[in-house]
Order: structure tokens, then C-alpha cells, then sequence
């Protein structure tokens, strides 16, 4: 059964935002945690990894960026859907943030109503605390994975010539979907359509960032394996020809 309390952990060194947040968050149904610190903030996420997690990128002891890069280190963390809160709105924060893996990029002065709508959609297409989103694109029986992927779909998790992929959740949506689909090509717009939360709150850019993290992480287990194509100026496919064995 799902959790009817999902636990929200909130890095914010401002007590003003953090109070607003706590409010509308357990107002509407959620366990809020605050850290006014990273370490905090470490130490919390380590006790009990949350349903979801909203960083502050001006943090007083520590980067929100590198904070992220810490949690998603720590067991369970790379599970864990998480969501940049910054005063800065530069498109090059947006995408360094994005590049990392994080879920959203929220700038201040926000609606924190609207925060809130995005943590629900978030966890609703993660199956975090909330019933497990349908699958984006129905797969027929027969079709099946290429043989160096295997896919658990209930686990939400993708093995690549055997070994676990340590994906973040955007990462393993793009994934899934190329290898549900081997040679189809996907249009940008189309895998933000079918993988992204709020396309129209992203950009072609975001796509192509986690395009990048993905193929490092499987260049890390077969490094002369080529498996996403690019078409440029269209999108990208699964290659249909991978070899047996890296």
C-alpha cells in the first residue's frame, strides 16, 4: 500500500521559505522535513531516504548542486526524485541542474501552490508515495528488449550485459522507452511528451543533457558499445544491432 504521508525532505536555509513550504505541504497530506544545511539535510536523507526532495542552491555550508551529487551517492538516492529551488533563473543553471539528473528547477519567487502540484506529479510518474504511473507507451507482448537490456519494470530498474544501471528517474524513463521501442526514432518533443512530468516547462536541451548522462553511464560498462543513435536535427533510437557480449 502506498504511504498516505509521503515524507518531503526540504534543504532551505531561509526559515521564511521553509515555513510557507511545511505549511502548504502538510496541508496538503505530506510529512515535510526541514534542514536549514546540507549536513542536515545528509544526515536526514541517510536516516530515511524521502519520497522527494527540494534543494536550495544557495545553501550556506554547502552547493545545492554538490549536495545533489552527495544524496544521489547515498544508498537508495538515485531513487529518490529531486527538485532544485534557486533565486538564480540563468538557462545555465537550469542546465547544469538538468544535467545532474534533477527532476525540476524551480526559481523564487514562486507559487508555492504550484511547487506543490509539481511535487504530485512528480511522485505520481515516479510511483513514490503515490500508485505507480501507467507505462508512457504500450509495449505488445511480443515485442522484446534487445539482449544486452533487460528490463524490470516493476523494480523500475535496467540491466545492461548483466550489470544494474544506477539511473536517476528521467534517465531510466528515456531508457525504458528506447528499449521498449528498438530502432523507433523519438522526436525530442516526443520523449518530453512521453517521459517529462511538464514538457512545456522544458527544452530540447534537457533532453539531449540526459541523453549525455545516459550513454557515460553505459559507456562505463561497454565502452566500444554504441547503443542510442542520434539523428541529428530529429531525435534518437535504440540500435537494433548490438553485439551479444560487450
Amino acid at each position: 500500500m502506498p504511504s498516505p504521508n509521503p515524507r518531503i525532505l526540504i534543504a532551505e536555509d531561509e526559515s521564511g521559505i521553509a515555513d510557507t513550504l511545511q505549511y502548504v505541504l502538510k496541508s496538503d497530506g505530506f510529512t515535510p522535513v526541514w534542514c536549514a544545511t546540507a549536513e542536515e539535510a545528509l544526515a536526514q536523507f541517510a536516516l530515511e531516504p524521502p519520497a522527494l526532495a527540494i534543494l536550495d542552491v544557495g545553501l550556506p555550508d554547502l552547493n545545492g548542486f554538490e549536495l545533489f551529487k552527495r544524496l544521489h551517492a547515498l544508498p537508495g538516492g538515485a531513487q529518490v526524485p529531486m527538485i532544485f529551488l534557486t533565486a538564480r533563473s540563468d538557462e545555465i543553471d537550469r542546465v547544469v541542474g538538468l544535467e545532474l539528473g534533477a527532476d525540476d528547477y524551480i526559481a523564487k519567487p514562486f507559487s508555492p501552490r504550484e511547487l506543490v502540484a509539481r511535487v504530485r506529479t512528480i511522485l505520481r510518474r515516479s510511483g513514490r508515495g503515490q500508485a505507480p504511473a501507467p507505462a508512457a507507451v504500450p509495449t505488445p507482448a511480443a515485442a522484446a528488449s534487445p539482449q544486452p537490456f533487460a528490463l524490470d519494470v516493476e523494480r523500475m530498474q535496467i540491466r545492461y550485459y548483466g550489470r544494474a544501471l544506477d539511473l536517476s528517474r528521467y534517465e531510466y524513463g528515456l531508457l525504458r522507452l528506447l528499449v521498449q521501442r528498438p530502432g523507433r526514432v523519438f522526436t525530442r518533443d516526443e520523449l518530453l511528451q512521453l517521459v517529462w512530468d511538464d514538457a512545456s516547462e522544458s527544452f530540447d536541451r534537457t533532453v539531449d543533457a540526459h541523453i549525455k548522462t545516459l550513454r557515460a553511464k553505459l559507456k562505463t560498462i561497454a565502452p566500444d558499445v554504441e547503443p542510442i543513435r542520434t539523428l541529428r536535427g530529429t531525435g534518437y533510437a535504440l540500435n537494433e544491432e548490438l553485439p551479444a557480449t560487450p
